[in-house]
């Protein structure tokens, strides 16, 4: 089964190798780490050429030119692991949030039968959001996710999460390559694309940590994006 990790960067270079190294020492055989960098003025794009040098049958990079968001980095991403044979495609950020040591344990849960997709869940019994975060930024992640789940009935705890773990099918089933949504809604789109499918999405519990490095890229126009794209799924407009 050839695992192919999808790690969008904007500005990493001071922790995209920490990522990688996290990655390559996971018990976990086939596995290949794309990194998509759109241009980083800081040269992540030449860390992750060097990587890809060390490790030329682990690490691969997909050079973009302009930074366009979140969505079309990871469609870009998807796209390229599918084309190149990818089993299983897991999305996962590069500045260090994701906790690296649990793929294993999504990819077991995507074993079951009728399991498309494995979210790495925050907000499952044994999940946590970061002890560094203020009580208005958990009650706002918090709040995000009531809001979606009332507007599309997902019917899953972390409908924001960013941590995935798909089987290729279920990504070609979704048509992936025709989202158009960005930002953190991207994430919300491929959830109800899922669910409209009548395909499982199953949950495993994470620790989020928060960024030592680098700054955040959420910004007003990805939150206006996403507060509208639940709407818009629900009533099947434009996107």
């Amino acid at each position: 089964m050839r695992v192919t990790v999808v790690v969008p960067t904007y500005n990493e270079r001071d922790n995209l190798p920490v990522a990688v190294e996290r990655l390559t020492a996971l018990p976990v055989p086939d596995l290949h780490v794309l990194v998509v960098d759109d241009n980083s003025p800081d040269g992540t794009g030449e860390v992750a050429d060097k990587l890809a040098v060390d490790l030329p049958n682990v690490v691969s990079v997909l050079h973009r030119t302009e930074k366009d968001g979140l969505g079309r980095a990871y469609i870009a991403g998807i796209t390229r692991a599918l084309d190149e044979g990818a089993d299983v495609v897991i999305q996962m950020d590069a500045d260090l949030s994701h906790p690296a040591e649990v793929i294993p344990a999504m990819l077991e849960e995507l074993r079951r039968p009728a399991v498309g997709v494995v979210l790495g869940s925050r907000y499952v019994p044994g999940g946590s959001t970061a002890s560094e975060w203020k009580w208005y930024r958990k009650a706002l992640s918090a709040w995000a996710n009531f809001y979606v789940n009332a507007i599309l009935r997902l019917g899953i705890k972390d409908a924001t999460a960013g941590f995935k773990a798909w089987q290729a099918d279920t990504l070609r089933a979704i048509d992936i390559e025709s989202i158009r949504s960005n930002g953190y809604s991207f994430q919300v789109e491929m959830n109800y694309r899922t669910k409209k499918q009548g395909i499982g999405i199953a949950e495993v519990p994470i620790r989020f940590e928060e960024r030592t490095l680098g700054a955040s890229k959420m910004s007003l126009a990805v939150q206006l994006e996403s507060a509208l794209m639940p709407w818009k799924l629900l009533l099947g407009r434009s996107l």
